[in-house]
């Protein structure tokens, strides 16, 4: 701490903004960047708390780990806690990943921001209660520095990962691996005050800015492609299915050959939730969409009809059923996604 207490001191409230509102700023900069706004508040207010848990976990873990192994404070630092303070923000996301709550790279970057930024927030808190007298160099290198870092490690952990699980849907949870190792060997080499901190405070922000942009550009021309290309082949097909020319296709030709395993109800069933999955992706499409120009559009009581229809269904073909009948039901992590979009939008 001898590096920061150049400068004069400053006031209670003074440390308190500079500690914690630039990780904030940060965070509510990404948020307004997004053109699609596909994110709730909810869901960023419990990647707040997610991150914000971590951090307590984190102080209990590291204080216990001090006790019992009487670890220096250098290596804690800059060994043990960049991998266990990872971890422990890295279970939100594999939650969220497992559960199909991200669909594009911008959802990812926003989301594990903002678990960083709670543990950030509980993490400087603490130091704001434990010290009394700090200067103004070691509020900006916090505040600016080691805050963002945290919101920085985990956004690029859930950028590794939604790359990985985008190619590879049915990866496991060693998809979360190389993101992990990533987000814990950078917040390592921070630790290690290999430059002057306000010089690698300075760094990371350029670095890190310079990035985020990159990667939200790269996932809007992603969406917009996806929305374009995707809307029309479902349109297509439902348009088959609804004029009764499906059964003259390879989806038609397929269902067929099912007979021969099930019941032609079952069978029935199957084309049924082909259908609810088209209607539902297409109206997930369309508000994506309206979101982009800046309207809100309501899901109705046709979509929520449609949502118990197709839970309704998945229940009564089974799991052998559903199995059979992936090859032609689109059930990627993104489609999946668009459900779930369309239920937490049916659900506010």
């Amino acid at each position: 701490m001898d590096g920061f207490t150049q400068g004069a001191p400053i006031g209670g409230v003074i440390k308190a903004l500079v500690a914690l509102l630039p990780v904030i700023a940060f965070l509510a900069a990404l948020v307004l960047l997004d053109s699609f706004k596909l994110l709730s508040r909810r869901s960023i207010a419990q990647a707040l708390l997610a991150g914000a848990a971590a951090a307590l976990v984190g102080g209990q873990l590291h204080g216990a780990l001090i006790d019992a192994w009487l670890l220096g404070p250098a290596v804690l630092s800059r060994y043990v806690a960049p991998f266990t303070e990872e971890l422990l923000k890295a279970l939100w996301i594999v939650w969220i990943f497992r559960h199909q709550r991200v669909g594009f790279l911008v959802d990812a970057a926003i989301l594990g921001f903002a678990v960083g930024t709670g543990f950030a927030l509980v993490e400087n808190l603490e130091y704001l209660r434990a010290i009394a007298e700090p200067r103004i160099f070691l509020w900006i290198a916090r505040g600016f520095g080691t805050a963002v870092l945290h919101g920085a490690t985990t956004a690029i952990l859930a950028l590794i990962s939604r790359a990985l699980t985008e190619r590879r849907p049915e990866a496991s949870f060693s998809a979360f691996l190389p993101g992990l190792c990533a987000a814990a060997g950078l917040h390592s080499v921070f630790n290690h005050f290999l430059l002057p901190p306000l010089a690698e405070t300075a760094l990371l922000l350029v670095a890190l800015t310079s990035a985020l942009i990159l990667v939200f550009e790269r996932s809007e021309q992603a969406t917009r492609s996806w929305l374009g290309v995707g809307l029309d082949d479902e349109l297509e097909l439902l348009e088959s299915i609804l004029s009764g020319g499906v059964l003259a296709t390879r989806i038609g030709a397929y269902l067929r050959s099912l007979l021969a395993r099930f019941p032609a109800e079952t069978v029935a069933d199957m084309l049924c939730l082909l259908r609810i999955h088209l209607e539902l992706s297409i109206r997930a499409k369309g508000l994506l969409l309206a979101r982009e120009s800046g309207f809100a559009v309501p899901v109705g009581d046709d979509v929520r009809a449609n949502l118990r229809e197709l839970r309704h269904l998945e229940g009564a073909i089974g799991r052998t059923g559903l199995l059979a009948v992936k090859p032609i039901l689109r059930r990627s992590s993104r489609d999946l996604w668009q459900i779930y979009k369309l239920q937490e939008a049916g659900s506010q």
